[in-house]
């Protein structure tokens, strides 16, 4: 299945669009959404939490996490808290709890995801290098079995963090990814190109601005 790329005017079109349609799945009866870090996922929740969305039917997840405490301001939940989780009311937030270290945040994480089943809904941001979550390209973890796997050598700081593996994104329902801005255009090259970990996930949908799109 071939990924699908859409080109936006501008980054606010960007999540403005991602945002209606992770709204649109949820209403539909998707009933997981995994979240992503980073500035355009950011205004995608902001935007999110202002749709008519059940939020009591709704299972939050993360794609990734640098191990950090929750309110350390590198932490992804905490910039999820701030941006969607603290103004709707989902039924249940599984945060990583990388602060463990990166193994046992891992172990732990994957028993949750292996519990919560297939996902239904991920939303994905990408690295000018083309890494998504924090799978990083040659990287060993893109060769991870499993649903989660720890990362003691990240290439972008801080290098201990957890991620879902490549298998558990490319098992989900939907994948949504973003990607803005002029530095992001190699990125988008490479991944149509599936040179890249966000190049690597069948059927995904790309939400991308002209700037990253190369325009």
């Amino acid at each position: 299945m071939e990924d699908i790329f859409t080109v936006f005017e501008s980054a606010e079109d960007v999540a403005a669009s991602a945002a209606a349609e992770v709204a649109q799945a949820l209403r539909e009866g998707a009933r997981s959404l995994v979240l992503a870090g980073g500035s355009t996922p950011r205004r995608c929740h902001e935007l999110l939490s202002e749709m008519e969305v059940e939020w009591g039917r709704v299972t939050i997840l993360f794609g990734d996490e640098r191990c950090v405490r929750p309110d350390h301001p590198d932490s992804n939940y905490r910039m999820a808290r701030e941006s969607l989780l603290d103004r709707v009311s989902p039924a249940t937030v599984y945060r990583m709890p990388a602060e463990l270290g990166p193994d046992e945040g891992a172990e732990l994480y994957a028993r949750v995801v292996g519990m919560v089943g297939t996902l239904d809904v991920v939303m994905l941001g990408v690295g000018e290098d083309g890494h998504t979550a924090s799978l990083f390209p040659g990287h060993p973890a893109l060769g991870a079995t499993g649903l989660a796997v720890g990362i003691h050598d990240s290439p972008k700081p801080p290098p201990q963090r957890v991620t879902l593996t490549l298998n558990a994104l490319q098992a989900a329902r939907r994948v949504i990814i973003v990607a803005t801005g002029a530095g992001k255009a190699d990125a988008v090259a490479r991944a149509k190109r599936h040179e890249v970990p966000s190049g690597m996930i069948d059927g995904a949908r790309w939400f991308i601005d002209r700037a990253a799109a190369g325009q």
